[in-house]
């Protein structure tokens, strides 16, 4: 008796629990996509309709992406000789002058080299007009020929020697042509290479540089890039020569006009690809790193199209309402490409070729529907 009413129990909890799994309330209610109205709703909603046209669409890609310099643009200033920070003013974003002293070093190394070619130029000098005394007398043979040999050799070697000098003086803007007894400087200055701005500052006043370190970065904006990011499947639509617009998100009135340079041929794991950019003019205000959004124009294109107020969106997704009968709709999800004018492109066109679509009124026959799906 115990164990049937035990069955009996498990068969009641079971059924329960089974009751509880199917419960119409955890289950999600497909809505119709058929509606109809009465005649009073049908002419309060006043509908109108259109069928699908063809148009001559030509669309626009949006990207975005940021500003970019490429490297010969990009200067790293360093000290081929070292030497000691004696003074600066860069910061980063300060701009620049072609010319102007962007930091003055010191080591007494530079002593020694501007001494070492004084030197080696006085001695070249006497070495010269004994090469010509030698010369001279070899001729009429009152000397040697060795004697002759060596004095050549040693003016050789210091002609070398002077204008090897010279070129290390001319790697930390010495002038040689200039340079005497009456002007050696512990000290020298580094310019600017040209009109630009300071993009980092790598070193403090008093600090000792070696030739290997980059004390400051430099950046010539006038031919800086904009590179954008463009997914795989509109990689087909751009061309080298392109004519795009540009804009930050901080002025999107403000649209800089630029030219497609070079599209990569390297797809990421993303699927993305760059494409790089050129300005057609340079602003100022357009500073390496800052982000941009583009926006390119596409060939046009002729495609059969729907009014854009013909559309409706539900849950994520786009519809067209499509007239069955008197006054009976069906609604039917639409795929779209591009849009112009009023007009969006219908990719799956089939579906909705040559049949009435509602232009005006499709969002009451919405309306409709989500209401009756909710009695």
């Amino acid at each position: 008796m115990k164990t049937i009413i035990f069955l009996v129990a498990l068969g009641f909890l079971y059924s329960c629990g089974s009751a509880e799994e199917s419960s119409p309330a955890d289950e999600k209610v497909a809505m119709n996509t058929t509606v109809t109205l009465t005649d009073a709703q049908y002419k309060t909603a006043q509908i109108s309709y259109h069928k699908l046209e063809t148009k001559s669409i030509s669309g626009t890609v949006k990207l975005n992406g940021k500003i970019d310099v490429p490297p010969q643009n990009l200067i790293s200033v360093s000290v081929p000789l070292g030497g000691y920070l004696k003074s600066t003013k860069l910061l980063p974003g300060m701009r620049l002058t072609k010319g102007e002293v962007i930091a003055v070093l010191e080591d007494q190394q530079y002593i020694q080299l501007q001494e070492d070619f004084l030197i080696t130029k006085s001695k070249l000098e006497f070495a010269e007009q004994e090469f010509e005394r030698q010369k001279e007398l070899n001729k009429s043979k009152s000397t040697s020929d060795k004697a002759f040999q060596q004095a050549k050799s040693e003016f050789q070697n210091l002609r070398i020697s002077v204008q090897s000098l010279a070129e290390k003086l001319k790697l930390i803007n010495i002038n040689p042509r200039t340079l005497s007894e009456n002007n050696i400087s512990r000290s020298i200055s580094l310019t600017a290479p040209f009109n630009g701005f300071v993009s980092k500052v790598n070193v403090n006043i008093g600090k000792y540089v070696n030739p290997t370190d980059v004390l400051f970065e430099l950046v010539d904006p006038t031919d800086i890039h904009l590179t954008l990011k463009v997914f795989e499947k509109d990689l087909v639509k751009l061309s080298i020569g392109q004519k795009l617009f540009a804009y930050s998100n901080s002025d999107s009135e403000k649209k800089f006009e630029c030219e497609i340079l070079l599209i990569s041929q390297d797809v990421s794991a993303d699927g993305s690809a760059e494409v790089h950019c050129h300005f057609a003019k340079y602003d100022k205000n357009l500073i390496p790193g800052m982000y941009m959004n583009a926006e390119i124009e596409l060939k046009s294109n002729q495609v059969l199209a729907v009014e854009e107020e013909a559309i409706v969106s539900f849950e994520g997704k786009n519809y067209l309402f499509l007239k069955q009968g008197k006054q009976t709709f069906e609604m039917l999800q639409v795929e779209l490409g591009v849009k112009e004018n009023g007009w969006v492109e219908v990719l799956n066109s089939s579906i909705f070729e040559g049949k009435e679509i509602v232009s005006k009124g499709a969002y009451t026959l919405l309306m409709s529907l989500k209401n009756k799906a909710e009695e």
